[in-house]
């Protein structure tokens, strides 16, 4: 799997409004919680699914077991996926099944999956894997530099 080029992502970033961040922990100091945090901060409705923190509210939103939980009328079009590779195929499958405007699969750093991919993008959808949309979206749209990283885009304007 290749990386994606800055301009598809730049695309997924701008168009998505609703995530489903699966594997979510209410703890603030894990990755799967500043980064849906991020989000809704940016403006995204973030739906947070952990079947251990069910029915809990986190972010705003009521946490929910499984994705086929999300109510029918909350228009998710990108699922984050904190989970193990190996675990990606059945959320894939299950996502495909109960979102119906669904339109991307991103899988977190660390996370990959052929046949989860293959699924997906049989499916029409667009898939990300092995990268953060936090980090992602501080990388485009210049914010990494407020923590001292280089992103290589040029910001300044003569």
């Amino acid at each position: 799997m290749s990386r994606p080029d800055d301009a598809f992502l730049r695309e997924v970033l701008t168009t998505t409004r609703v995530v489903a961040v699966v594997g979510i922990s209410p703890n603030p100091v894990r990755p799967s919680y500043y980064v849906a945090r991020y989000l809704a901060l940016k403006g995204y409705r973030v739906i947070p699914v952990n079947p251990g923190h069910a029915g809990e509210t986190l972010l705003g939103e009521t946490v929910v077991a499984a994705l086929r939980d999300i109510p029918a009328e909350v228009p998710v079009d990108m699922v984050d996926i904190f989970r193990r590779s190996d675990q990606v195929v059945p959320i894939v499958t299950e996502a495909l099944a109960h979102l119906p405007q669904l339109r991307t699969v991103w899988m977190q750093i660390g996370v990959e999956n052929a046949e989860a991919r293959a699924v997906a993008e049989a499916r029409g959808l667009r898939v990300i894997e092995n990268l953060c949309p936090k980090m992602e979206y501080q990388r485009l749209f210049g914010e990494l530099r407020m923590g001292g990283f280089a992103t290589g885009i040029i910001s300044s304007r003569l």
